[in-house]
């Protein structure tokens, strides 16, 4: 039992420290529920409508709404009208969402104490070396 506590202990020291570095960057600041809806967008597989994604997080349509309003503002999604049926929506993921995502990554790799080569899977060096100059 207290191998859970310890653990949940450290998850939630990662996670506020997470939180905490991305209140201070200058990025675009979440609400739990826009993060929620940005998470579960990225991260599962398949197409995201808005009624989907308040089954899911089993919150009310409007609220879902609200959140994507503000992920759409700052351009970490979008939304689409379903060519296939016209009355659902699509939600679709964006070049900005994805860097957010990788930045999000990396901050909380930080905070957990991941070391970097294991973040980049390259070797850090302890010195740079000048590039070479092309014979001519």
């Amino acid at each position: 039992m207290a191998q859970n506590s310890s653990t949940s202990d450290q998850l939630i020291s990662t996670l506020r420290d997470t939180v905490v570095a991305m209140v201070r960057r200058d990025g675009p600041d979440l609400s739990a529920r826009q993060l929620g809806v940005f998470l579960t967008c990225y991260l599962q597989e398949g197409a995201h409508t808005v009624r989907g994604l308040a089954s899911t997080l089993n919150v009310s349509k409007p609220a879902i709404t609200r959140a994507l309003d503000r992920l759409g503002e700052l351009d970490l999604a979008r939304r689409k009208v379903d060519p296939m049926d016209r009355r659902s929506v699509l939600v679709q993921r964006t070049l900005k969402g994805a860097a957010y995502l990788r930045e999000l990554r990396s901050i909380m790799n930080e905070a957990a104490g991941v070391p970097a080569t294991a973040r980049t899977g390259k070797v850090v060096r302890g010195e740079e070396r000048a590039p070479r100059r092309a014979a001519g």
